[in-house]
């Protein structure tokens, strides 16, 4: 018999956020290089959208970026940094996730124990999220992250940019095809 495996909010929060921030560069990177191969204007990748309610590519990049800082911060017991100022631009983007990736960076795992019975709030559109920090974590903000993130991958494909799960986790491989 195996011991349970634990796994503290640090470790559940910051690496996977910075992992995946960092695979969301790849697909801002994927998208410029599309837009430049194909001389077209940035706009019309950045404020592409799947459906006409639904936000743009560029807003699905900077809401990720933000749930990282709106989910660590709160479960390390920290006010959520300012957000930043950045051009709505490829540049832009992947300026506003390295300056994340170096808040997310700052955060310690000590500032993350014992903290699993603090209560985290939230906005969620017009409602507000108000759960036990675990809960917090995930259910409500890496799936959210993760929704963001995967918009943004389904906006790139459905504009012919070629990315593939690969590009997504990292972790996948396959062949070419013919």
């Amino acid at each position: 018999v195996r011991a349970p495996m634990s796994v503290g909010l640090y470790e559940a929060s910051v690496p996977v956020f910075s992992r995946y921030l960092g695979r969301m560069v790849g697909l801002v990177n994927a998208a410029e290089s599309h837009v430049r191969s194909r001389n077209l204007e940035s706009s019309e990748v950045l404020g592409a959208r799947l459906a006409q309610d639904m936000l743009p590519f560029e807003t699905q990049v900077l809401i990720a970026a933000n749930f990282a800082l709106r989910a660590c911060f709160p479960l390390a017991g920290h006010a959520i940094p300012p957000y930043g100022e950045f051009a709505s631009t490829f540049e832009g983007l992947r300026s506003r996730i390295a300056y994340v990736l170096e808040l997310l960076n700052s955060l310690e795992p000590s500032q993350f124990e014992r903290e699993e019975s603090r209560v985290v709030e939230s906005k969620a559109g017009n409602a507000q999220v108000s759960l036990r920090a675990p809960e917090f974590l995930l259910q409500y903000a890496l799936p959210n992250f993760f929704f963001h993130i995967t918009v943004g991958y389904a906006i790139l494909r459905s504009l012919g940019v070629a990315v593939g799960k690969e590009n997504f986790d990292g972790l996948h491989s396959y062949e070419p095809e013919p």
